[in-house]
């Protein structure tokens, strides 16, 4: 019971509370961001990918192949490092604006995988009644393969998501303040043993985004289900 209340009176402690919800934000900040960046760049890659071979589009899908395989090769800590003291080494450059492209790249790269896999599970015999119909490449992708395909990378783009703000507690190593350095810095100057009180905490907090998040989904798959049936 004394782990309990200490837990709640680090939640009655302004003090506390401050560096905590300071922390928060950022890490919401940088995961929403990362987020948007992710979805864009990933749906971008993998509609370049499964676009039709021709000579105008050899290079942008060796890019975009290469971008792919590196992303996806390298670790996170690595890319979010050379992001900062390389890439972005700009004087005064907003270091939440680095994490956010570092972390949105390498969204981007798991995104545009969904994608792609989604889109290549929609029936071939979809995209030949709409060019039956008179409709043009863009058009049969846009309006009935992508709406079907969504329906079907919805999960995994939702798992990759949560990886994704879970992943955004490496920030610190940059110098950042998220919701783990808070609680790095509320058990520091103590023993090891209470450092756990604040890692607690903040796992809560961490715990109830990505509640929120799975929630959101899950209403997301029934409602599209529920179109479905329609």
């Amino acid at each position: 019971m004394d782990f309990f209340e200490k837990i709640a009176s680090l939640f009655t402690n302004e003090k506390y509370m401050q560096i905590i919800w300071k922390g928060f934000t950022t890490t919401i900040y940088i995961s929403l961001g990362a987020m948007v960046l992710g979805l864009v760049l990933g749906t971008l890659v993998a509609l370049v990918g499964l676009s039709k071979k021709s000579k105008i589009m050899v290079i942008p899908k060796a890019i975009c192949k290469v971008y792919v395989t590196v992303i996806r090769g390298t670790p996170m800590a690595l890319q979010l490092f050379i992001m900062a003291y390389v890439v972005f080494a700009i004087r005064n450059f907003p270091q939440i604006l680095t994490a956010i492209i570092a972390f949105g790249v390498n969204s981007g790269a798991y995104v545009s995988e969904n994608i792609r896999a989604g889109i290549l599970s929609v029936d071939i015999g979809q995209t030949e009644a709409g060019r039956a119909l008179g409709l043009s490449n863009a058009t049969t992708m846009l309006h009935i393969v992508i709406p079907q395909a969504i329906k079907n990378v919805i999960p995994a783009i939702g798992n990759e998501l949560i990886a994704l703000i879970k992943e955004t507690s490496i920030v610190s190593m940059i110098g950042m303040f998220d919701l783990t350095n808070a609680a790095k810095i509320i058990g520091s100057g103590q023993n090891m043993a209470s450092y756990l009180i604040p890692m607690t905490v903040v796992a809560l907090f961490y715990l109830a985004i990505v509640y929120l998040l799975t929630l959101v989904i899950k209403i997301i798959e029934k409602r599209l289900r529920a179109s479905d049936k329609r």
